[in-house]
């Protein structure tokens, strides 16, 4: 590898090739995004009475034995049930050279689903967290929270991203380069990486957000622009600024700061200290290199918060800090940026739902 960082498409290209990620059947050509490799679901889902890690020197298998309910064939489409746990074997596996280490999460519309997916691999102690040198297969845990969902092998529903070391930029790297290449419209809030707010003040109307409704229908993950959104999701308004979450209910809501990754960096959205309220940013995500960015054709993109309340009824208020982007060196710029000569569902997006709504 040329340098530290999280590796670039036409490094995992050549990880492929030389056999450290490999797959049966081949990886497809699509599956390579500027920064991450999307994982594809196999044949088989295991219905498991709890979600579980393997534990050090323990294979999922040897798990599976234990946890498994029923098996579930996917070949033609299966339907996994709000509330259920699963496990799936991956059709992707990996055989990591020392000092390559990689990270999952799950992709956009997965997120935005409420579709808890995590990866699991033997010997696993950590959840989406793989060391350098692992050798073996990979599996998704996946939970439907919000809704019930028909599935179909060859899907893909979580992503892995590879880093050769770590090359976090510190709070002080991470001011320098908004000089130069300015991270967010208006002043940053920097630390431990760049801070968002949620929006509850939109420049028109008065439409915040979307609450999942608790009792709606099967989504089928391959209908795109299918569903009606009222259907499935009640609409948040606000005048004054504020709403209130309730416990147990999941939000898509936006961030207030239009968002740049610049090209030769990658970010991923962690949660905010737990000291601030009694909720979270659901799901961590990974931001590609170009997103909202100039050269990608973007002028600065919006991120999408995914957010569940916990335990108490917790008011949110426009402007509040919710959450975080730790950025990272790119170990090389991409052959191709988000947003250009690919599918970017999600460029230049303000407050939007999975691609499976209308």
């Amino acid at each position: 590898m040329t340098k530290t960082g999280v590796l670039a498409a036409q490094q995992l290209r050549h990880l492929i090739a030389n056999g450290a990620i490999s797959a049966t059947p081949a990886i497809l050509p699509e599956q390579v995004q500027p920064a991450s490799l999307d994982l594809r679901l196999g044949h088989i889902a295991y219905r498991v009475r709890a979600s579980f890690l393997a534990g050090k020197g323990r294979p999922v298998a040897e798990r599976l034995a234990e946890f498994e309910m029923h098996r579930i064939d996917m070949t033609d489409g299966a339907v996994l049930e709000k509330g259920c746990v699963y496990v799936i074997p991956l059709l992707e596996r990996l055989s990591l050279p020392e000092g390559l280490t990689a990270v999952a999460n799950a992709k956009s519309s997965t997120g935005r689903l409420d579709l808890l997916t995590r990866l699991i691999t033997d010997g696993g102690t950590e959840f989406d967290r793989i060391p350098d040198g692992y050798d073996g297969p990979l599996f998704a845990e996946v939970c439907p929270r919000s809704f019930s969902v028909l599935v179909r092998a060859g899907q893909r529903l979580n992503q892995i991203r590879f880093r050769d070391g770590q090359a976090v930029l510190s709070d002080h790297a991470l001011a320098l380069l908004h000089q130069t290449e300015p991270l967010v419209d208006g002043t940053p809030v920097i630390s431990e990486g760049l801070g968002f707010s949620v929006d509850l003040r939109p420049r028109s109307g008065d439409l915040v957000g979307y609450r999942a409704k608790p009792h709606t229908g099967v989504i089928d993950l391959d209908r795109i622009g299918h569903y009606p959104a009222a259907e499935f999701w009640e609409e948040i308004r606000t005048q004054d600024g504020r709403i209130i979450l309730d416990p147990g209910a999941f939000y898509i809501l936006v961030s207030r700061e239009a968002v740049t990754i610049p090209p030769d960096y990658a970010a991923e959205m962690a949660p905010y200290l737990a000291m601030v309220g009694e909720f979270r940013v659901h799901y961590a995500g990974f931001f590609d290199p170009g997103f909202g960015h100039a050269a990608a054709g973007g002028a600065g993109s919006r991120g999408v918060l995914e957010v569940r309340c916990h335990e108490a009824p917790f008011v949110l208020e426009h402007g509040q800090v919710v959450g975080r982007l730790v950025y990272e060196r790119m170990s090389e710029r991409p052959d191709a940026l988000y947003g250009t000569r690919i599918a970017s569902n999600y460029q230049g997006q303000g407050l939007k739902l999975a691609k499976q709504f209308r």
